[in-house]
Formats: structure tokens, C-alpha cells, sequence
């Protein structure tokens, strides 16, 4: 048999030799992992916020972290994926624009409970409150820890506006005002009040947003279907006042023949 030799970068070098093949692996993983990644930070559509979506009020902001420390990603996702029954129970799925200005984003990948994308004034402020210091007040079935010492935890004094001016050097748009008012903000409240407004500003913006879009869109097809039916109506009068003047000449022209 004919011996037959192969070059060094071959697919038998790699067969034979494990280092070569952790690290080609390892590069091309890499490689199609960065292609995947990098234009990410460059799109509109992931690095602009959406319509409806603004930075976190200090009050909201307080309650984000709440909801982090007290581990709520654990069993809430944030996140309405592109699945007809997902959007159906939830609401319209969820875009990267949407979370922009969340660092870290609480996407989740769990669902204990259900998820919170869209939660936002689909409970009273008092329904969240009973459910946070009992959850089987108000759905029985649930498994979820109570957080009766959250109406007790006073957030005055806390470190909101060094929260908004480090949030500030990661993109999000606080002004000084808007940091040095933070303060008096959160004055006199708890950290349940924080986390029930953190909870129902979810998704809320962006429904506002989307429903504004949908009624613009309607009154101007409105306006269109108004000037097209406005323009129905005047093209057969405008095409008689055109026969009436066409009649009397016509009848001009033929009147000298039949004389003769």
C-alpha cells in the first residue's frame, strides 16, 4: 500500500493530538461567538431604548434592588419570549430596547412564578402589598416566600444618588438635578413602597407607547378613508357641471346645419 502522507494542519493532526483539538475548538468557538456578538453593540435596535421606555425614577430604582437582593430572578423571568401562548397570556414579546437601561438585566431564565415583563397595573398597589406580606392571600397555590418586614425597612438616607451617578457611567441618562433631587425622593418611604412601584412599572411604558402608535395609526387611515369618500362625492357633480357646459356648445355647433 502506498504510504500517504499528510501536512501538519490536517484534520488527522487534530484526531491525534487532544491539545490541538481543545485549542482550534476553543478558537472557533470564539470567532463564531464574537461575530455573533459584536455587531450587537453597534444596532439601534439593541443599544436605543424603545418608545416608552425611560430611566428608573430613584424610587423605582430603590425597588429594583430590592427585588435583586431579595432574589426575585431566582423564580421570575422578564423576559415574554416569541411564542403565540406567551404573548397571549403576557402580552407583546420582549425586544433588547426595552432593557437598556437595566444593569444588571434581570432577564431570568426560570420561571418558579410567572413572568413579570409586563405586570405593571395589572394588580392594585394593595394587591401587591398582601401579596408580598402573605402570598397565599391572594393565590393560594402559591409556593412564594412572604416579605412582611418590607413595609418595615425605611430607605431614607440610602445611597440612591451614588447608585444613579455609577448607573450614569454606564449610559443611563440622569441629570444633576435629577440626582441631587433623588434624596427627598425616596424621603418617609419603605422598601415595600419601593418594590410595589418598582413592580408596577413594568412593561407600562412601552403599552402606552404601543397603544398611541395603534391610535395614531387609526385616526390617520381615518383621515385618509374621509378625504377619499370627501373626494367620491365631488367628482360627480364636478363631472355634470362639465356635460352642462359641454351640452350648450355641442348644441351650437349643430344648430347652422339643420338650418340650411
Amino acid at each position: 500500500m502506498a504510504n500517504n502522507k499528510t501536512g501538519f494542519f490536517s484534520h488527522q493532526t487534530l484526531e491525534k493530538n487532544i491539545g490541538w483539538m481543545i485549542i482550534a475548538s476553543i478558537l472557533v468557538v470564539s470567532f463564531a461567538g464574537l461575530v455573533q456578538i459584536i455587531p450587537l453593540f453597534f444596532q439601534h435596535s439593541t443599544t436605543q431604548p424603545v418608545a416608552g421606555v425611560d430611566p428608573y425614577s430613584p424610587l423605582r430604582l430603590m425597588g429594583r434592588d430590592v427585588y435583586i437582593r431579595e432574589g426575585c430572578v431566582g423564580c421570575h423571568s422578564q423576559q415574554v419570549r416569541v411564542l403565540a401562548a406567551e404573548v397571549q397570556r403576557y402580552g407583546s414579546y420582549s425586544t433588547a430596547a426595552e432593557s437598556v437601561f437595566d444593569h444588571p438585566f434581570l432577564w431570568g431564565s426560570k420561571r418558579t412564578g410567572p413572568d413579570l415583563a409586563r405586570v405593571g397595573e395589572r394588580y392594585s398597589d394593595d394587591w401587591h402589598r398582601i401579596h408580598l406580606r402573605d402570598p397565599r392571600k391572594v393565590v393560594p397555590e402559591s409556593n412564594m416566600p412572604a416579605y412582611p418586614w418590607l413595609q418595615k425597612t425605611v430607605i431614607t438616607g440610602q445611597n440612591v444618588s451614588d447608585r444613579m451617578r455609577a448607573l450614569r457611567t454606564l449610559g443611563v441618562p440622569y441629570t444633576d438635578e435629577q440626582i441631587a433631587a433623588a434624596p427627598k425622593e425616596i424621603e418617609g418611604k419603605t422598601e415595600e413602597d419601593a418594590l410595589v412601584d418598582y413592580l408596577q412599572s413594568l412593561g407600562v411604558g412601552v403599552r402606552r407607547a404601543k397603544l398611541a402608535a395603534e391610535a395614531k395609526k387609526a385616526e390617520e387611515a381615518k383621515k385618509a378613508e374621509d378625504a377619499r369618500k370627501a373626494a367620491e362625492s365631488t367628482a360627480p357633480t364636478a363631472q355634470s357641471a362639465a356635460q352642462s357646459a359641454v351640452q350648450p356648445a355641442a348644441q351650437a355647433v349643430t344648430q347652422p346645419a339643420t338650418g340650411g
